[in-house]
């Protein structure tokens, strides 16, 4: 082996302003169940087994969630985009509704977006 060659290792990307996953270290046993589920391989497993995987991509997260249903500590926790956190409130009912959504009242002064 070259003398200027060097072991690889896994370090995570710099958080963006929205910390997306966060595992808690004192729930997780390090079973990689997170990593295994992750679609698009945002969390990826800890080098040293038993510890906490690693959230290397965290502004390619989809927020599927299947990570925090696959994790059987409860370890982990979402914190969703503002965007997809935004409801709207009836002051005359105190009904919560998403502009757009389902449980939307058929008419409203609003338009969901468009495309």
């Amino acid at each position: 082996m070259d003398s200027n060659m060097k072991k690889a290792y896994l370090t995570p990307n710099p958080i963006a302003p929205n910390q997306t996953v966060t595992i808690d270290p004192e729930r997780c046993v390090g079973c990689n169940r997170c990593a295994e589920h992750c679609r698009v391989q945002t969390i990826m497993p800890s080098p040293q087994k038993g510890e906490p995987p690693i959230v290397i991509y965290p502004d390619e997260c989809w927020f599927c969630g299947c990570c925090v249903e696959a994790c059987p500590n409860s370890a982990i926790s979402m914190r969703y985009p503002i965007n997809q956190r935004l409801f709207f409130k009836r002051k005359s009912t105190g009904e919560v509704y998403r502009i757009g959504g389902p449980d939307a009242p058929p008419q409203t002064w609003f338009k969901p977006p468009v495309g």
